[in-house]
């Protein structure tokens, strides 16, 4: 849905800002996750800055310097095996992510966790680099770190990214058990296995909407109240009652949430009797449908 509302922009200018704008609060909301919950907690997973927690523990650099610095080389390995293939935005987002980590290191040190419920902080760990995570998915950008590695994979390999992007996570998580013990490998392997359930979650509650199945005996008013109220179209076909044999017509349309709330209440209010099939549906392919 954030998709389709920037597609919607028509001036060229207004349309970059509102994408570039919805990145960076993408990665600031991320680094927010990343760098007071994650970090001080060394929970060891989500790629590099997961891998990150581990190396500051054996070298004497910080996690935020040393994500920095990885995602600047892995940046000059995607320009120099992926050229123009490589996308402006996924540079952005790992530049602003890499900025925001060096100067919330400088300029807001943290020497251990904000709280004592490490619980409590694995949960927001997981939670906003998830959420800026789906954002950045849902309008086609990246946040940079092991993304690359992936496109890189793709392009010269037949290999499982998947696989092998779940290997360095696994990795990660594995070495947290020796070096920080096994409390925070517990906590390191809960987040490994949430993290991408939630961002699946997030993604699929970004882009919900609810596709009503109507049937009633009067469409025209609710069929002008769809086309003209709410800026949508219909299907409209003709049924039976199984029990009455009466003839109805059945609506079928799609909106968003906020829509189809003033939908329902119509309805109730023009044809009390018309029957609601409403579900949610986070997947709708097809010319006539804009998320607007």
């Amino acid at each position: 849905m954030a998709t389709q509302g920037i597609k919607n922009i028509k001036n060229p200018f207004l349309k970059v800002l509102v994408e570039y704008g919805m990145i960076t609060v993408s990665i600031w909301i991320m680094v927010v996750g990343i760098y007071f919950f994650k970090f001080p907690n060394h929970f060891a997973f989500g790629g590099i800055t997961g891998f990150s927690t581990v190396v500051s523990q054996l070298t004497h650099w910080s996690a935020s310097d040393f994500t920095s610095v990885t995602n600047t080389a892995l940046l000059l390995l995607g320009f120099l095996f992926l050229g123009k293939g490589f996308g402006l935005k996924t540079v952005y987002a790992t530049m602003v992510m890499s900025v925001s980590l060096s100067l919330l290191e400088r300029f807001c040190p943290l020497s251990a966790p904000l709280t004592s419920q490490p619980l409590l902080e694995l949960m927001f760990a997981i939670f906003l680099p998830a959420v800026g995570t789906a954002i950045l998915f849902n309008i086609g950008a990246s946040s940079g770190g092991t993304d690359i590695i992936a496109m890189i994979l793709k392009k010269y390999s037949s290999m499982n990214i998947g696989t092998v992007l779940m290997l360095v996570d696994i990795a990660s998580v594995v070495a947290s058990y020796f070096i920080f013990g096994v409390e925070t490998g517990l906590f390191s392997t809960i987040g490994l296995a949430a993290k991408s359930l939630v961002i699946d979650d997030v993604i699929e509650n970004i882009n919900l909407c609810k596709c009503f199945n109507i049937i009633c005996d009067d469409p025209k008013p609710i069929c002008d109240f769809i086309i003209n109220g709410l800026n949508r179209s219909a299907t409209v076909y003709h049924a039976e009652g199984a029990f009455t044999h009466h003839d109805k017509t059945v609506i079928m349309t799609t909106m968003k949430r906020s829509q189809a709330l003033k939908l329902r209440n119509y309805i109730k209010r023009v044809e009390p009797t018309a029957f609601m099939l409403i579900s949610n549906s986070s997947e709708i392919i097809g010319k006539g449908f804009l998320a607007n």
